[in-house]
């Protein structure tokens, strides 16, 4: 997740940045112009003003320290910091999401009962009931990726091609799940959506290419792991999901992994449809505004007003 965070975070009005110099400068002349000994600077040695100064006002040297801070982070909330994308404003616009199917040699073991490859294909259908009337399309992968269908409404249709595959028609053996996801990435075009990859293991050897990929597409992961817990096989898909920025779901004997699925993928980014606009980013900036308060408070203080001889002699 932090690999993820780190990942994501970026500023999304960065020229903001460029008032840094302009604050440190301000900053400084205000500095400058309310200094009480400025005129004895020009005509005095420091050394001996310096001896000769009494009573420093260490609060107004923490106020001007704080009033900088309280620039420097005003201009880092209005510069936009966000990590992560925002959903999709219009509620009756679905999320297109891509099922990725692995079907390579080792999902048709049977150390899960009938078999690896049976199991993905009943979850897949299921995912596809959860989600009738919403677009959702299809691809397998094995040595190579082939896009079975675009994503489409009649979602009872993804399931029963989905039915079909299997590593027997699949025309070169291995497993390439980077390959798989460009594809799929690929048939979501700009329109953004999410991907939903179900699969028994994830080979150390794609480790580069899955981090090219995460560092060219935004598309939000998720990973149903068809495998047991404890086993190398899971283990491979986390380290492959942690390259990713990706979730990982173990398979459950019940409806809960799909259920979870569904939702997350439901609450995926979805881009504007609007020419030359990508993913919506969440603002992020406003949190700091607690912290620009506090400073702002930090900067009243109480002063008491000069009385004349006058007003001292009748105060007395």
């Amino acid at each position: 997740m932090m690999r993820q965070f780190l990942g994501d975070f970026h500023f999304i009005r960065p020229w903001w940045f460029l008032l840094l110099p302009v604050i440190l400068w301000l900053w400084w002349l205000r500095g400058r112009a309310l200094d009480p000994l400025r005129g004895w600077r020009a005509v005095m040695e420091a050394t001996l003003l310096e001896a000769q100064t009494v009573g420093r006002d260490a609060g107004g040297r923490l106020r001007a320290s704080l009033l900088l801070a309280g620039w420097v982070i005003g201009v880092v909330a209005v510069a936009g910091p966000t990590w992560r994308p925002e959903p999709s404003p219009f509620a009756d616009d679905p999320v297109p999401v891509m099922l990725v199917l692995k079907a390579s040699e080792t999902m048709d073991l049977t150390d899960m009962a009938p078999t690896r490859m049976e199991r993905a294909r009943l979850k897949g259908a299921d995912f596809a009931t959860e989600r009738k009337g919403q677009p959702l399309g299809l691809l397998a992968y094995a040595g190579s990726a082939h896009l079975v269908l675009p994503p489409t409404r009649d979602t009872g249709v993804v399931a029963t091609m989905g039915a079909e595959i299997s590593p027997d028609i699949m025309p070169e053996p291995g497993d390439d799940l980077a390959g798989a996801l460009e594809l799929a990435a690929g048939t979501l075009g700009d329109g953004g959506g999410s991907l939903v990859v179900l699969a028994d293991n994830i080979p150390q050897a794609s480790t580069a290419a899955l981090r090219d990929f995460r560092a060219r597409h935004r598309l939000p992961i998720q990973i149903l792991a068809i495998a047991r817990e404890d086993t190398p096989e899971l283990d491979a898909i986390r380290e492959a999901a942690s390259d990713l920025g990706a979730r990982v779901m173990l398979m459950t004997p019940d409806a809960s992994d799909v259920e979870d699925l569904v939702r997350r993928a439901a609450s995926a980014p979805v881009a504007l449809s609007v020419e030359g606009e990508g993913l919506r980013w969440a603002e992020a900036g406003w949190w700091l505004l607690p912290v620009l308060a506090l400073l702002m408070c930090a900067q009243f203080r109480r002063q008491r007003p000069m009385l004349t001889e006058q007003e001292q002699g009748a105060a007395a």
